[in-house]
């Protein structure tokens, strides 16, 4: 299966403009795994996940095939970078405590990856996905956003872009459930800084290339009435769908 990679042309943009996961997500995850010697955070790209992690174990590798996101990542003490596929790690056999991927499982081959992980994991450990859909911020501004989102761009997200509306429900999981609590990811932005956001869409990337037009700045106008002042900071929500298990 080829590597689809939809984010290393804008990964300086797509590292500045994406939001944050909570710190009560990582101290969660890192207190379900026996052993806090090794977490391993594949697809990483920009390393938003990977940094929080480093935070709480002792040695954190993390992994992209993408060579362009892997150098615009964050550093932090005890966090390795690595460029390979989540499929293909170069981790030893039952190394890990903790396997993590955040908003990447769609772009797998599942099989294969599950593979890497259950060799991966040690007996016992903790594998966790999560992704995020659309966010909140009122109801309309959250209609403006829809419009772009599917009558507009609906051509131009990949198919995988499914799995992340299901939640990951659908995708089969390999391991023992934990039923984890209720995540989201909130920010007080202002709104350039969800428009800077909605810049990193992998289908408005798609619809400028194939098309020559911008649909975001065409539309401007309308999520400025929908908004108001432009600089007045709104809490701006995108809740957490995360599936958790153990080996």
């Amino acid at each position: 299966m080829s590597f689809k990679d939809h984010f290393s042309g804008h990964a300086a943009r797509y590292r500045a403009a994406r939001p944050r996961y909570p710190a009560a997500l990582f101290d969660w995850l890192a207190d379900q795994c026996a052993g806090r010697a090794l977490c391993w955070d594949a697809a990483c790209g920009n390393g938003q996940a990977s940094v929080e992690l480093a935070h709480r174990f002792e040695r954190t590798v993390a992994t992209d095939p993408s060579a362009q996101q892997v150098e615009n990542a964050e550093p932090a003490t005890g966090l390795e970078y690595r460029v390979e596929p989540a499929e293909r790690s170069s981790l030893d056999d039952a190394s890990a405590d903790l396997a993590t991927i955040a908003q990447g499982m769609h772009w797998l081959d599942l099989d294969a990856y599950y593979r890497e992980v259950q060799r991966v994991l040690r007996r016992g450990g903790v594998f966790a996905t999560w992704c995020y859909g659309l966010m909140h911020v009122t109801p309309g501004f959250d209609a403006e956003v829809a419009e772009l989102y599917e009558p507009v761009l609906g051509p131009y997200w990949a198919p995988e872009r499914a799995l992340v509306e299901s939640g990951y429900e659908t995708l089969p999981f390999p391991f023992e459930p934990i039923v984890p609590p209720v995540f989201e990811m909130r920010h007080d932005w202002t709104l350039d800084e969800v428009l800077g956001y909605v810049e990193t869409w992998s289908a408005l990337q798609k619809y400028r290339r194939e098309t020559g037009q911008d649909p975001l700045a065409a539309r401007r106008p309308r999520f400025e009435a929908a908004w108001g002042d432009p600089q007045e900071r709104r809490a701006v929500i995108w809740p957490l769908s995360l599936r958790a298990g153990r080996r």
